[in-house]
């Protein structure tokens, strides 16, 4: 029988054979790390749980803070749940030591007579679990509840006994003391590491890969089956490759910058064949293989530490090579299989943390385009470079770790494999496609200071799961996965959260997490309602890495980490980055990336749409929000009508604020109508940064004036806000009017009054009338999905300089687009945007302030969540008599009333109905109201001309004079 004592330290696991150069096969245990010992001949074992027992003795008196009572023991049983992954390694029948993992607890029996274990503890009886941490944590096993990773006692004083003959591991004399943790939740603080009982476990262990080894080599390998068949969590093979990530083992810190304050981290990953095809493991410079990107992420803030859910570090990505069929997944079926350049169907590969942060294996992101997986046999290319202590790893700021500063803070490690080869099969095998299921994470503990961590699992690996669905799971956020272009691209994922911190404050989390999508995210626009007033306006993402040379990044510049610039209209507040145009380095959201938006706000969240612009490609899209929207739940506003009403004098004709001329007809018991009027339910306009480039026009409308108005019929109907129409009156100022026909030249901001439906790419004073210049169209696409493209080549007034611009609009769409090409005067002097009316408006530029004048904007309607008004009854208005007869005119109109009595008595009695109309659900015929007794008016008006006014010389709130052109 061999026999390891632990004493409060973790045994130093002394790893049998070296780590081979890349060409070389490698045998298990190893995990791919740094070499610890000589080369060894033998069989080599690593084993498993098959099933077991733990008990626990614990002072119940001395637990529930008792001292002054003689202690009372209590016992807890429990059963080892079959085939737990807690792995030892065997050499030549000799126990060589552990490896992190766990034993999931299952209840046996509580014998505790009397006495009641601290709630905390009684709460997590079901899901308890014992964890081998990792070397230099300051314990080797914990008891942890594991599910949240909370940590009730640590152990030491511990012995590991192993029978080779019964294969059986027996692990006694273990002290249990109360953790910080514990001692904390118990309000006993300075109880922590107090002794509160023994812990003695017994379990039988069953080989799951056992090695022949030459001199450190692998001569031979064999996986027997499981005694009792796979775990609840093993994948069930799919059709076609699919490389997961089957464990996150360890996180661990190999270096830090103490000038800056910063530490380089490495996440182990063991990496499953979960398809029922060999995974190709081709190593460089052969190209088909997966990379392995590492991130980190923290979620905190709030009452309950998950109001928001941050990325603080991302690395470069490993180059995998030489996988070793594992078992970590299940049955590893080797049959018909090329090993080692060839993961098999059920087996897995483990890479360590040491591995996952060597500076020399991992190459740029950039390299990669991350849905089909492809990238240069040059993508690990470290010349012309050389490394600090935290570069190319997951580069962590200390001050986002230290315990002092992030007090209840949850941290979780993601591991990621994107390879070449599922995106081949999908094209030659349609719906085997398994490129959305390579991300797993797990939660982890933080310990240390200043600069320098360590790091100690919590709870078990979340299999084929982004991190950012812990925020979901553990914090209640909302999070969703998004495909744009099915089949053409990859996913990304929308998480939100509003919490209310305060009475009257909303505070408004918004998450984007980019897995595998190649376009990235340029843009995001959350929707405001009329008379939201927003603050604490924020915005995180993760520090990209500097200029390398050879990191594949424009010029070698690195990606650009400035945040994101920020504008808020009436309608809406939008972030965004620079264009791919402007700048192919930008701070886009690039795959295995989150970003965070955030505000307060001071009314509460309603269903919205938000718009998401991309980066390298591909139209803007709305995606499912909750946002301010205004109002609480708005309720439209009734009036009744007949609006005006005109009051009749003793004089024969009653005289009102009339122009035309009605004939008021009296009965003694009409039943008038109510019609409810309730207020608009508009919604806004919101921007998105574009790329693209004018698409130049082939029809020339013929407007070549100064100050003209040219009305053209549309190839399809638009929809501008809530009208649809089939023409638009194209000014030479640079706007395009759908109901009136104005030649103003002075600009002005946004309302532009009386001007409704009107858009604005570029409202200057222009002028078209020099040979070239003018308005022209062109159509691209076909029916239904045509784009009317309307392109301004002009000068300024009196024809110098240029103003050459585009407006797009979309057939079955009330999006459109503007598109800057040379725009000399920029927008110093002029206006851009969309109005619907005096209220309903959103301005992108004007005189000098807003956006530039450059690139392109998506104007992207979002439908406002419209309520539906509950119905009420109609009351029974009470009529009042008058000797005077009250008209009510139906007509808008202002009217002169002549009323002709019908009557016999000598006084025309007159009912006028007072009443409150219902309001109308949309969609319903407006409500009636009955009066007892009630007189209607019915104004039979006559319209008349109204004679369009004389124009007014030219001017505006701010006139430019305007020098007589020369003679042409």
């Amino acid at each position: 029988m061999s026999k390891l004592t632990l004493t409060g330290l973790a045994l130093p696991l002394f790893l049998l054979f070296a780590s081979p150069p890349a060409s070389a096969p490698k045998a298990f245990g190893a995990t791919k790390e740094t070499p610890e010992s000589q080369a060894l001949s033998g069989t080599l074992q690593k084993m498993i749980v098959e099933s077991g027992s733990v008990t626990m003795d614990l002072d119940v008196n001395r637990l529930n803070g008792i001292g002054s009572v003689p202690g009372r023991r209590t016992t807890l049983q429990f059963a080892v749940a079959a085939n737990s992954f807690f792995p030892i390694l065997v050499f030549n029948e000799l126990l060589r030591g552990p490896e992190p993992g766990s034993m999931a607890l299952i209840p046996a029996g509580v014998s505790a007579p009397g006495y009641s274990l601290p709630a905390t503890l009684g709460a997590s009886l079901k899901q308890l679990a014992i964890e081998k941490l990792s070397s230099g944590e300051a314990f080797d096993l914990v008891v942890r509840d594991g599910k949240t990773g909370f940590t009730f006692f640590d152990i030491e004083g511990h012995q590991y006994n192993y029978d080779a003959n019964a294969q059986l591991l027996g692990i006694t004399g273990g002290r249990l003391l109360i953790s910080q943790e514990f001692a904390s939740a118990l309000g006993r603080p300075a109880d922590a590491g107090g002794t509160v009982g023994r812990i003695s476990i017994g379990a039988a262990m069953q080989a799951i890969e056992i090695d022949q080894l030459v001199n450190g080599e692998p001569k031979s390998m064999a996986m027997p089956a499981l005694q009792n068949g796979v775990g609840s969590e093993t994948p069930t093979l799919v059709p076609g490759p699919d490389v997961i990530v089957g464990d996150l083992p360890s996180m661990a810190q190999f270096g830090n910058d103490t000038v800056n304050h910063l530490v380089g981290l490495g996440v182990g990953t063991t990496s499953c064949n979960n398809g029922d095809q060999p995974f190709h493991w081709f190593q460089l410079p052969n190209t088909d293989h997966p990379v392995i990107p590492q991130n980190l992420y923290r979620m905190s803030g709030g009452a309950t530490n998950d109001a928001r859910f941050e990325q603080i570090g991302q690395s470069w990505m490993k180059h995998a090579f030489t996988a070793l069929e594992g078992t970590v997944c299940g049955t590893c079926n080797t049959s018909g299989c090329t090993t080692g350049t060839n993961l098999c169907p059920g087996c897995s590969d483990p890479y360590g943390a040491s591995l996952n942060a060597s500076q020399t294996g991992i190459g740029s992101r950039a390299w990669l385009n991350p849905f089909t997986g492809s990238f240069p046999s040059t993508a690990n290319n470290h010349s012309g470079h050389s490394h600090t202590g935290t570069s190319h790893r997951v580069t962590v700021a200390s001050s986002d770790l230290d315990p002092a500063q992030n007090s209840g803070a949850a941290y979780f490690a993601e591991g990621q494999y994107l390879t070449p080869h599922e995106y081949a099969w999908c094209q030659s095998h349609p719906g085997q496609c398994n490129m959305y299921n390579n991300a797993s994470y797990r939660r982890f503990n933080v310990s240390g200071s200043g600069d320098n961590y360590t790091f100690s699992s919590s709870g078990s690996t979340v299999r084929m799961q982004a991190a950012i669905k812990a925020w979901q799971t553990l914090g209640g956020a909302t999070v969703n996965q998004i495909e744009p272009d099915p089949g053409n691209d990859g996913i990304w994922f929308m998480g939100y959260k509003v919490t209310n911190p305060s009475t009257g404050v909303w505070h408004y989390e918004y998450a984007l997490y980019n897995q595998n999508l190649d376009r990235s995210i340029q843009s995001f626009s959350v929707p405001l309602g009329p008379g939201v007033n927003i603050s604490n306006i924020g915005f995180h993402a993760p520090r990209q890495e500097p200029g390398w040379a050879n990191d594949g990044t424009f010029n070698n510049q690195g990606y650009s980490s400035t945040p994101w610039t920020v504008m808020q209209g009436g309608s809406s507040i939008t972030w965004n980055t620079e264009t791919f145009a402007q700048n192919q380095n930008a701070n886009a959201i690039r795959f295995g990336t989150l970003y965070n938006f955030r505000f307060d706000a001071d009314q509460p969240p309603q269903s919205a749409s938000s718009i998401v612009g991309f980066f390298k490609t591909g139209s803007p899209m709305m995606v499912a929000i909750q946002a301010p929207m205004g109002g609480g739940t708005p309720s439209p506003t009734p009036t009744a009508s007949p609006t005006p009403t005109a009051t009749a004098t003793a004089s024969p004709t009653p005289t009102s604020t009339a122009t035309a001329t009605a004939t008021a007809t009296f009965t003694p018991t009409p039943t008038p109508t109510a019609t409810s009027t309730p207020t608009p339910c508009i919604g806004a306009y919101v921007i998105n940064q574009i790329g693209g480039s004018i698409v130049p026009g082939t029809t020339d409308i013929g407007n070549h004036g100064d100050d003209t108005v040219t009305t053209i019929a549309l190839p399809f109907p638009f929809t501008l806000y809530d009208q649809s129409f089939p023409s638009v009156n194209l000014s030479s100022n640079g706007n395009a009017q759908f109901t009136t026909t104005d030649t103003t030249f002075t600009n002005q901001c946004l309302p532009w009054l009386t001007h409704n439906y009107t858009i604005f790419p570029y409202w200057d004073d222009l002028y078209l009338v020099n040979s070239g210049f003018g308005i022209f169209t062109s159509i691209s696409g076909t029916a239904p999905n045509r784009i009317f493209n309307i392109e301004w080549r002009a000068q300024y007034f009196p024809g110098s300089g240029s103003a050459n611009f585009e407006l797009r609009l979309y057939e079955g769409q009330p999006r459109f687009d503007v598109i800057y090409g040379t725009v000399s005067n920029g927008n110093t002097s002029a206006t851009a945007g969309v109005q619907r009316d005096n209220t309903f408006f959103t301005q992108y530029f004007c005189n000098g302030s807003g956006g530039a004048a450059t690139g392109g904007q998506s104007y992207v309607y979002i439908p406002p969540p419209c309520p539906t008004p509950t119905p009420s009854t109609s009351p029974n208005p009470t009529a009042t008599f008058t000797p005077t007869p009250t008209a009510t005119a139906t007509s808008s109109a202002t009217v002169t009333a002549t009323p002709t009595s019908t009557a016999t008595a000598t006084s025309t009695p007159t009912a006028t109905a007072t009443f409150t109309p219902t309001p109308t659900p949309i969609g319903s015929a407006p409500p009636t109201a009955t009066p007892t007794a009630t007189a209607t008016a019915t104004a039979t008006a006559t319209a008349t001309a109204t004679p369009r006014p004389t124009p007014s010389p030219r001017g505006g709130p701010q006139p430019r004079p305007r020098p007589t052109p020369a003679p042409r």
